[in-house]
């Protein structure tokens, strides 16, 4: 009777220590479907970053985030007049996008500007083209700019200067968008295209 009493308290122990495991992987986000694929943590969690917008595109058409997100996308901040950063980056995030496209993957490179006073439609659609042919480039009004900008929590600053030449201090990190799920991970500048491609793909093969 006393080893029927050991195994059943011996049972109970291992039920409540696999209770207690299941209860802190799911504290831990274990029940995110994207777990896996994420290499950083967002403060507040993905759902506090991104959101609606509306913009103009390169025709000077008013469009909205679910005009522009239809397929997975790479969001960035920037401006045409950045002399490295912005053409770097953009260019890194087109070469992930055909990356992906070798393997069979489609997704849309976004540019969005955060210079209206010289980014007309024109002027980013342009840059946009140039640096790849899917790419879509957005500007809009300083208060459109400024409401996407804080909806993707990015900041930016024009410094002082000439009026026709200045820089622009402004976040560069590159956002992974799922038109089904929002935002979902962020990409920062020291990431290569291929490490880009695979972290977007395991994005696509779980959503």
């Amino acid at each position: 009777m006393m080893r029927n009493i050991a195994i059943l308290a011996f049972a109970c122990v291992v039920a409540l220590l696999g209770g207690v495991w299941y209860l802190t992987l799911r504290g831990n986000g274990s029940d995110d479907a994207f777990a896996q694929c994420r290499a950083s943590a967002v403060a507040g969690g993905s759902a506090a970053i991104g959101g609606p917008f509306e913009l103009l595109n390169a025709k000077g058409e008013t469009v909205t985030d679910k005009d522009v997100i239809t397929e997975p996308s790479l969001v960035y901040f920037g401006y045409t007049f950045c002399p490295d950063v912005c053409p770097f980056d953009a260019a890194r995030n087109a070469d992930a996008v055909d990356v992906l496209d070798e393997r069979g993957y489609s997704t849309t490179p976004v540019f969005i500007s955060i210079d209206p006073k010289r980014d007309t439609p024109e002027v980013v659609g342009d840059f946009a083209y140039n640096i790849h042919e899917k790419m879509i480039g957005l500007t809009g009004s300083p208060e459109q700019i400024k409401a996407a900008s804080q909806a993707y929590k990015t900041y930016y600053k024009a410094q002082e200067g000439d009026d026709d030449y200045y820089l622009v201090d402004h976040t560069t990190m590159t956002y992974l968008v799922l038109p089904e799920h929002g935002f979902v991970d962020f990409f920062r500048r020291d990431v290569t295209p291929e490490q880009m491609a695979d972290r977007v793909a395991c994005f696509m093969d779980n959503s």
